[in-house]
């Protein structure tokens, strides 16, 4: 028969196994969580402004070619060209 210290060894070092496996997983969700917000704030600050500013930019070229076609005025509101 083991002394009982024995088996409480045998039994903590299973445990620190699955805490490993735990924590590595546990550090992997937290990678995968920051690099996701990452992703965002690269979203966030850099494309979204440089989309705006490239369809504000093609909508006012637009906006401007119709009314030095057509002036201000109801041809320019009307959908029809």
């Amino acid at each position: 028969m083991q002394p009982s210290f024995v088996s409480d060894i045998d039994d903590s070092d299973d445990g620190s196994y699955l805490d490993d496996d735990e924590y590595q997983l546990a550090q992997a969700q937290e990678e995968w969580e920051e690099s996701l917000r990452q992703l965002q704030q690269l979203l966030s600050l850099v494309l979204l402004p440089l989309v705006g500013k490239w369809l504000g930019r093609r909508w006012s070229y637009w906006a401007y070619a119709r009314y030095t076609r057509l002036g201000l005025g109801k041809a320019f509101l009307s959908k029809k060209d």
